[in-house]
Order: structure tokens, then sequence, then C-alpha cells
């Protein structure tokens, strides 16, 4: 992903000199006011070409102004068989000299029910009220310009969130507390609790001028590649069950542990000061590899609620599987660059080379612009052709913007497979804005497919990676490193091969149940429970039944309504339940034009089980006046996530990307993959690849400039071979050059693609004046190439390579 940067005039409460940075980028925003203090740096660009990006800031030491106003943030958790209340601390202290407005974006949980939010102030204790979001705005607006001090939680995204703190006066120290539940569903009797601490860097192509307000929160300053979170974050978990834990570990961070007894531990962070740049995983087991399930039962004053947790059945191998069409999206945008992308080869190697022989497959590759394996359709999963598709993907070292909905479109619409079930494979980091757009359009043109999204990295958009898995009808993946792929990968073929149950359908007898969430249970690929929540009437009895189809037959299960457990203690289940509904309505609303039906129910339940969502925020105003409303309002800087590239901001390979203020633009991953001017580059239009920087003087590399090809092979499957190919063919250039030896500034290969895919006879070579061992070296390397195989008979392949550099 690349965007264009900004710099804003901001201030470490220790002194940091950057001021080198601030001349490069011509000079410090002067002159303070209400306004974030952040400006275009470098060559004003008019106001229609810039985008809503993220940008880099530039700290300053000037003493006036804190522009780290956070200082800390910290989680305290407790976990009681399948219920996590969170309470997240964040303490705001403004160390600088003039009143502040603090904005911070933060990450949640994609399944948090946020129920409560307070504010300590001097002592005081302010509880905050939900209101609808253009009122909550309203208020805490007003209470800025009365001099108040007031704080405005915002839902951007179900889990991206935004909290405004106005009126810190210098020397002030703010407490604000949020309170929320989720629900824990293990998957494979593993259950996994994850707590987000960083939003990363979304692309976005959309003009600043005309965003609207819920979208500005895009525009967010970031740290340096590289530069540690500048507050603390801790973090407790408490951990109870009702059986013995066994397997209690963070994949993600280091951790102490604790255990009161078998059923009940406690988890902390080792150190506080790095780890608020990723996701805190933290996966445990029961002993006997028992999951927590049941119905449980909330008799409340004015309604009454349940939930039913139903033990899967085991899973059993299909003695017949069909053939299958894989169709692999991957995204290589700037993002994606190194870390993220490792892993991502990684897995996708261990994917296609566990494809079976009756399987068919194609790669679409995505920044910018696109790439397609095979433009004529899917090709089959032989050795040769996983071969060209794995070097397909290893060939993009990562860069340009996140342009998923092109791709998307483009991956939907390539030609079916006959008598093949489609798979859509995903692989990206999630960091866009589009997510609603996306999700309508995997519903629309999906068509009979599944799709299964594979999230990337130590801190991934996971609204993204889940949404797209229920709209795609499949089950959602995040890798946290390389060491993750082969467990995944071998995960993904589990769920594909044997699928634990199908056509689920959940009915009630004697039980006046309605107003039930899912509204309908997708098929179950992953070993986890059957969730079913919702409303009931009158006293509890009855059946719930829930039937399916398995490998086996046919699955058939009760459960006695009246041997539920029902109590106080299960008043969580009218905020849980609220939130599912809420979750399946978000995923549609986005859409909607003006105040629908969908929006106006969201905002009901939000005002209602009084939670957050994206039209109902919490306020929470201290009626004492403490200063005359004159703010500076700073945006608080976040890291960016472990492993993520500075490229995902726009910075190449620690300097500043070309065209500060603008998008990256590299030309089309088409061109960057061969650059044929007969398909891929106009005529007339240069070859030259821009990355953003330069080539490294004396090496030298090669370039296909033309292929033509006679005979009944696909021409994509065979350029693909070939530009795999080429660091090979790059060694015998240079071991040519290291001689000494004049190199022609076109080579030309002639050769013939026998039946069985590989080269008849001897290839023919134009090296005009390098003498024969370039030739000789050149024809060795060709032979041990493999193609598709033809058609019928042979076929011919001429191909122009163009030397560059030296």
């Amino acid at each position: 992903m690349a965007t264009h940067f900004s710099a804003g005039a901001l201030r470490r409460p220790r002194p940091r000199p950057h001021l080198w940075l601030a001349l490069l980028l011509g000079g410090l925003l002067a002159g303070l006011g209400a306004s974030p203090l952040s400006a275009q740096k470098g060559k004003a660009l008019p106001a229609e070409d810039k985008t809503l990006s993220p940008y880099f800031v530039v700290l300053t030491d000037d003493p006036t102004t804190d522009a780290l106003p956070l200082k800390s943030t910290r989680a305290e958790v407790r976990i009681a068989g399948t219920v996590a209340a969170v309470k997240v601390t964040q303490v705001y202290r403004n160390q600088g000299k003039k009143t502040l407005e603090a904005i911070y974006v933060f990450p949640g949980s994609t399944r948090a029910a946020v129920h409560a939010l307070r504010m300590t102030v001097g002592g005081r204790v302010v509880e905050a009220r939900i209101m609808e979001r253009r009122q909550a705005r309203e208020t805490y607006e007003q209470a800025k310009r009365e001099g108040k001090t007031a704080s405005l939680l915002e839902q951007q995204r179900p889990n991206v969130f935004q909290m405004n703190l106005a009126n810190i006066l210098p020397g002030d120290e703010i407490k604000v507390e949020l309170d929320y539940l989720e629900l824990l569903e293990p998957q494979e009797q593993i259950y996994e609790f994850v707590f987000p601490t960083v939003v990363g860097p979304r692309y976005s192509n959309l003009k600043a001028k005309d965003a609207p307000e819920s979208e500005k929160w895009v525009q967010n300053p970031y740290l340096r590649e590289g530069e540690g979170p500048p507050y603390t974050f801790g973090l407790k978990v408490n951990v109870n069950s009702g059986l013995p834990l066994v397997k209690l570990a963070s994949p993600s961070h280091e951790v102490d542990t604790k255990f009161a007894s078998p059923t009940s531990a406690e988890v902390t962070l080792k150190d506080e000061k790095t780890g608020g740049n990723r996701d805190f995983v933290l996966r445990y087991s029961l002993a006997g590899n028992k999951i927590e399930t049941g119905l449980l039962l909330y008799p409340g004053q004015d309604e009454n609620f349940f939930l039913l947790m139903l033990e899967p059945p085991a899973r059993v191998e299909a003695q017949a599987v069909v053939p299958r069409e894989y169709i692999f999206i991957v995204d290589v945008s700037g993002s994606m660059h190194g870390f993220p992308l490792d892993i991502t080869r990684a897995l996708m190697e261990e994917i296609i080379k566990g494809l079976r022989p009756t399987d068919f497959m194609n790669v679409l590759l995505f920044e910018s612009g696109n790439a397609v394996l095979s433009d004529a359709g899917s090709l089959p999963a032989t050795d040769a052709n996983k071969e060209q598709a794995i070097a397909f993907i290893k060939a993009r070292p990562g860069g340009g913007g996140t342009e998923i909905m092109p791709a998307f479109k483009r991956a939907l619409a390539l030609p079916r497979t006959p008598n093949t079930s489609r798979i859509v494979v995903v692989a990206t980091d999630g960091y866009v804005r589009v997510e609603p757009e996306l999700f309508n359009l995997i519903r629309k043109n999906l068509g009979e497919a599944n799709l299964f999204p594979f999230g990337i990295g130590a801190s991934v958009n996971r609204h993204l990676i889940e949404g797209m898995a229920r709209a795609g009808l499949g089950e959602p993946f995040v890798l946290l490193n390389a060491a993750e792929a082969r467990r995944e990968a071998a995960r993904f073929k589990k769920y594909i091969d044997q699928p634990v149950l199908n056509h689920i359908k959940v009915s009630f007898s004697g039980f006046g149940a309605y107003e039930v969430e899912p509204e309908a249970v997708p098929d179950l690929f992953a070993l986890r429970p059957i969730t079913v929540m919702g409303k009931y009437r009158g006293s509890p009895g009855g059946t719930i039944v829930v039937t399916g189809k398995t490998a086996a037959g046919d699955f058939r299960q009760e459960v006695k309504v009246a041997d539920g457990k029902a109590g106080p203690d299960n008043a969580g289940l009218r905020l849980l339940w609220a939130r599912k509904r809420i979750a399946r309505l978000t995923d549609q609303s986005f859409l909607e034009k003006g105040e629908g039906p969908l929006t106006k129910e969201i905002t009901g339940l939000g005002l209602r089980y009084s939670l957050m969502t994206q039209y109902t925020s919490f306020v929470a105003v201290d009626q004492v006046k403490r200063a005359d409303g004159t703010v500076v309002t700073v945006k608080q800087p976040l890291p960016l996530p472990q492993g993520v590239s500075g490229r995902a901001v726009g910075e190449m390979d620690g300097g500043f990307a070309p065209g500060a203020g603008k998008m990256l633009a590299p030309p089309p991953l088409a061109s960057y993959y061969g650059g044929r001017v007969s398909s891929r580059i106009p005529a007339g239009e240069s070859t030259e690849i821009t990355t953003g920087k330069k080539e490294e003087k004396g090496k030298l590399s090669l370039r296909i400039l033309e292929t033509a090809i006679k005979g009944a092979v696909d021409q994509a499957a065979v350029e693909t071979a070939l530009e795999g190919a080429l660091p090979k063919l790059e060694t015998c250039v240079r071991e040519a050059a290291a001689r000494k030896v004049k190199l022609p500034p076109e080579i030309v290969l002639t050769f013939t693609i026998g039946p069985d895919g590989r080269i008849t006879g001897q290839p023919l070579l134009k090296t005009p004046g390098s003498g024969p061992a370039l030739g000789n070296c050149l024809q060795e390397k060709l032979k041990g190439l493999t193609f598709p195989k033809p058609a019928q008979g042979a076929a011919t392949v001429t191909v122009k390579l163009a030397v560059q550099g030296g």
C-alpha cells in the first residue's frame, strides 16, 4: 500500500532533533489554532489532487505543545467460560504549556460489545452517555467551546474507534476507561483471545476534498518504520474455566503466567514499552480437548435471552472429493513489502504444492494494478504449472497502492473451469477503507463458490478478513509469522477436504424463540461450536433441534431447554445478542443511502442496549469550566505495526516516496512482469519501471520486450515461465560482463516446446558481437525450463529480451 505523506510539526516530551527532516520537507507549520498540527510539505498540490491518506509526522523540540499526549494504555481482561470482559484504560497527560484537544485512533476487537465509558478529571468521575452520533458530536463540540473537559468515543469501523479528548490543561492527567464484552468461540478445541493494539495505515484513493466526515480518520499520522510506540501498553488477563487449562501461551508477546489453580491463571506482559505495535494473542485449550458448551438463559425484566453453543460432530473424511478450481488473489502492495510478503509466499507455496493433479488453479496479484497468471482460464495443477504459479508470486517485491476492488472484479470474472468446485483464496493485510463495498462485491459476484481469506501480519484488519469470510461463506485465517504457514495451510486443506457440517438448520419445538442470530447458520468448515443466540417469550421449555449433513450422513441433535443454566450472571447475553445483530446489519448498512431501515434499526439497538455502533457514540462532559475554549488539536501519532514497511505510508528505501501529497502510482503489474509491447504496454510508451528506487549502478538485468508464439499453447503461462526464469538467465549476462564481453542491447531467443512441455532441440539465439560463451550459457539455462503442454503437437516461441543496467 503506498499513499502520500504529510508532515506535522509535533513534539515528543524528550528532545529529538528532526530539524534536518523539517528543512527537507520545506519548513515547519507556522501558527497554531484549533486545527490539527499537520500540513503538507514539499511541492504544494492542488486541493483536487490530494488523497485522503495517512502521513508521516515530523517531531520538533517546541516546548509549548505536547504532541504525544497519550502516555499509557492498559487492558484488564477477565475470561470466564466463553465470555471475556475487558476494561481498557487510556491515560493522557499534557506536559506542554498550551491547552490541548487530543485525537487518538485505536483498534478494538471485531466482536467487542462496547457498553460503557467513563472519564476521570482531577478526582471527578464522569459517566458517559450514549447518544446518536450527530448529537454526541454536537454535545462534545459545545463543551469544547465552553472550556469544559469532555471526551467523545466514536466508531469508525467495527474494529476502529476514535477518542477525542478536549480541554486537557497544562499539567493535567486525564484517565478514560471503556468496557466491552466479547464471546470466545474455540476452533479445533483451541480458544483464542485477541487484543489489537494499533490501527494499520489504510490505503485510500478517495480525494480529501470529497471525503465525508466518517472517513477522515484515515488521514492519521504515523511514526517512521522502526520507531516504537510513544506510550506504554500494559495488559493482564485472568482466565477461569470449569476444566483444567492446558497449552496456555501467547504467540505474539513474551508473558509471565501464574496459575492460581489448574482451572485459573493470570497472564501479564513482560515488557510494557514495546508491545503496543502488534495484536496481543492468547491461546489455550482445556484438558481432554473439551470445549465449553451448553445452553445459557437470561430471564430479564423486559426481555429474555438465550445462547446455545453446541459441540460439532467429529470430522469425517469424505469418500469422494470433486475436482476443485482454486483462484488465488494475492496482495503485493507496499504495506505487504518484506515480512508480510515473506509470510504470504511461504503460505502460497504450501497450499499450491498440496493441490491434487485433478485440481485447477489461477493466480491474480494486485497492488496499484493487477496481473493474472492465465487470462485464458485456470491451469491444471501439474508440477510444472505449480512451479510457475509459485515463481509468479515470488517475483514481486511489494510496492504500490492497494487497489483491491478492481482486483476482485477481475478475479471473480475469470473463466470458470467446468465440472469443478471453485475455491477463492485471498492473502492480504486488509489495509483498505472499502470494506462494505468489497463485501457487497463478493456477495453479488462470487456465485457457487466459497472464499477463504488469510490475514497476513502482526496487526491485520480483522474486520475485512472476517467480513470477507462471512460474505464468501468461508472461514477466516490470520498468520502472525512465517512459522505458521505450514500449519495454517494444512488446516485450510482439512477444512476444504473434510467440512464438518453443512446444510445446517435450527428449529424450535415448544420454545418461544424469536429474533434469532444468525438468521441462517453457515456451513461449518472448522471444528468449532454451532452458536445460536436470540430472545424467547414465556417460560423456558421445549427443545432446540439442530440438523445438518456430514460426510457420514445426516446429523441431528436435540437440546432440552429445561436443562439450560439460567440466572442473573448471564446478564451479558443481552449485550452479546445485540452486538451479534448489529454486526450482521452493519455489513449491509454501509451501502444504504440516507437513513434507511437498517440505519434506523442499528441506531435503535445502540441506544436501547447502550452499545457503540457507527451511528451511536459515547460522550462524557465534566461540567466544571476549566479553560477559555482555545485549544491546540493534536492527532496522536501511531507506530507502524510490527513488520510493516514504511512503504505503507509512502516511504521507499529509507527516503521519501516521490510526489509528496499524491498516492504512489507505479506502472501496472503487467508491465512489471515482462513489459510486452504487444499486449501490456501501449506503443510509444516507455517500458521503464518507476519504483521510487534508482537502478543499482552496475547491476545488469533482463526484461522481456516481446513474445511471439506459433502453436496451441497458453501465451500467458509461457510468459510467466519465462519471467520466472529471468534470474537464471541474468547470471549468464553478468558472468559475460565480468569477462569484459561486449553485451548487445537486445537478445532474441527462439525455441520449440514439445508435447511434454519441455524444450526440444537446440534453442536458437541472436547475441550479436558477444561471442559463443554467452549463447551457450543461455541455451543450458533454457533447457531446464518446463512449460505448459501444447494442446496439439509442438509450439514455437520467440522472445526478445532487453539488457539493462551496467
